[in-house]
């Protein structure tokens, strides 16, 4: 009786362990890593009558579109505050508090991330200052895909601000 309690106690996680080797040893493996970037995809055509999901105005405004496009919310002090907290959340680590390209992320780049208080930045119309700011240079994240559109426009606004005199 001793010896059939003490197979009833070993047996399972013998039994475990034994199947836990096997499938160690001869179980699925990963023969192939497929590594495709992004930029060599190609991408199914969508079915006939298809809808985007997407709105359209959720994208950066191409070069030409950008000149005219002007910027659809007032700039009131609480939309400024707003455009500084989405500054903080999204731009602080690498253009630095007040925008001069010293943040802690931006220090390690080469070149440094753009000084957004210069005079060659406030001469952008808005639509161009917002299609920059989404489609990026040099190691800037992609906005694009990040920013929501409700948060685009207030943060146009207090960059507008870093560059003013006051």
């Amino acid at each position: 009786m001793k010896k059939l309690a003490v197979l009833m106690v070993l047996a399972p996680p013998l039994l475990g362990a034994v199947l836990f080797g096997y499938i160690l040893v001869r179980g699925p493996r990963m023969t192939v890593q497929h590594h495709v970037r992004e930029f060599q995809m190609v991408l199914p055509t969508p079915a006939p009558g298809t809808v985007a999901v997407a709105p359209a105005t959720s994208r950066a405004p191409g070069a030409a579109d950008a000149a005219a496009l002007a910027n659809p919310v007032p700039a009131t002090p609480a939309t400024l505050a707003q455009g500084a907290a989405y500054y903080g959340y999204y731009c602080a680590f690498c253009h630095g508090v007040t925008g001069a390209g010293d943040g802690p992320v931006g220090n390690s780049y080469v070149p440094r991330p753009a000084d957004l208080r210069l005079r060659r930045i406030a001469a952008y119309r808005d639509g161009q200052l917002l299609r920059a700011m989404l489609t990026g240079v040099g190691h800037e994240p992609v906005l694009e895909r990040v920013v929501p559109p409700r948060h685009r426009w207030p943060l146009v606004h207090y960059l507008r601000s870093l560059s003013s005199p006051s």
